[in-house]
């Protein structure tokens, strides 16, 4: 049963997924049915606090919540730093121009194996574009983003979610308001 006025902000995974009772690996829970809506209600770290449409609570790694599609951004709006698609594909052209730079001089015989071996190590990309719709690697941060043009959102990420910190706010996106069911913010 779904809680009146209840709005999520993101779906389970169609796997599912862990649950924990608090941001700590020790503590599991019962696990989310997939494709279950939730409401992300707070952010440490990985860890994201969900509400779930149910009225039920737990902690997940929030990084592979699949976010549910809000309404575009006003013509108005200014996209987000941390969501703007922009700086993360011109740091993906500027790597895939280094390896072809290097490849060319490879062919070209200007190069040897062992020093296009060491030219290109570290450099990952990761890119796939299917109409308006973007997976992005983002080896800084080693996950994947996903993007529709106007956002990123995290699609999936290689490493499990980090111990969770409490030394105040994670820095770089605004503070997480818990809202209750009736929309009153807390």
């Amino acid at each position: 049963m779904t809680t009146p006025g209840f709005r999520p902000t993101h779906v389970v995974p169609q796997q599912g997924m862990p649950a924990w009772e608090a941001p700590d690996p020790a503590r599991p829970t019962m696990p989310l049915d997939p494709l279950l809506p939730v409401r992300l209600v707070e952010r440490r770290g990985d860890w994201g606090h969900v509400l779930c449409s149910n009225g039920w609570s737990a902690w997940v790694d929030g990084r592979y919540l699949v976010a549910v599609p809000q309404d575009p951004p006003l013509p108005d709006d200014t996209l987000a730093a941390t969501a703007d698609p922009r700086p993360l594909l011109g740091r993906t052209e500027q790597a895939l121009a280094r390896y072809l730079a290097a490849v060319e001089e490879l062919a070209a015989g200007g190069l040897d194996g062992e020093t296009f071996r060491r030219r290109t190590q570290g450099l990952r990309i990761g890119v796939v574009v299917d109409g308006e719709s973007v997976w992005l690697y983002d080896p800084a941060r080693c996950r994947w983003a996903y993007g529709d043009g106007t956002r990123l959102s995290t699609y999936a990420a290689d490493d499990p979610p980090a111990a969770a910190q409490d030394d105040g706010p994670d820095v770089g996106h605004a503070p997480t308001r818990v809202v209750t069911p009736d929309g009153e913010a807390r």
